[in-house]
């Protein structure tokens, strides 16, 4: 999507250990309408199917999952990172490994947000090793759930995630495909 390759060329800023700081606009500091857009990209994209849910992983997904939700008409479920007093005590957990974190950690759903019939859509923010999309695939797996599909903001082309969950049989569209990214020479797009 050039709105988003553009965005990110402008206003990205790559960090210590290859990380891609979208924080002024994605995931810090939201840019409301510029997200929208994103949302209506991914309604574009995930049309012909059904989608009764979306879920995303706390904390990074929600903006752009409820974003997105407005164009499906549907509410958005986050697995949280930590489970806590007022969250139920039937739950559905999976292990998550953290790349930007260095840590590994259970995520949780309430048993009462992720049903079995559910047609859920994935919608994250970044895509790399793929593990929070493993963990949030397992969820819905053992909620007797459908996974539609996996929508994804950023996916950076040049790890293993995006190769890994497509070898699972989930379709993923990713707005921006980054091929590579160095401080020097700045972030290279997958071209379609």
């Amino acid at each position: 999507m050039k709105l988003l390759e553009d965005r990110i060329l402008k206003d990205g800023k790559i960090g210590a250990g290859n990380v891609l700081k979208v924080d002024s606009f994605v995931n810090h500091q939201i840019d409301v309408a510029f997200m929208c857009e994103l949302g209506k990209e991914f309604k574009r994209l995930f049309a012909d199917t059904e989608v009764t849910k979306i879920l995303t992983i706390e904390a990074s997904g929600i903006g752009i999952a409820c974003l997105t939700a407005q164009y499906f008409d549907v509410p958005v479920v986050f697995a949280k990172k930590t489970k806590t007093n007022n969250i139920y005590a039937d739950v559905y957990t999976s292990k998550v490994e953290s790349y930007t974190h260095g840590t590994t950690y259970d995520i949780v759903v309430s048993k009462q947000f992720l049903t079995p019939g559910d047609k859920v859509l994935i919608i994250d923010d970044f895509l790399a090793k793929g593990s929070a999309l493993k963990g949030l695939i397992s969820l819905i797996e053992d909620a007797g759930a459908s996974v539609v599909g996996a929508g994804i903001v950023i996916e950076k082309a040049y790890q293993p995630g995006g190769e890994l969950i497509r070898s699972m049989g989930i379709r993923v569209e990713s707005l921006a495909r980054i091929a590579s990214m160095t401080v020097e020479d700045g972030v290279k797009f997958v071209e379609d």
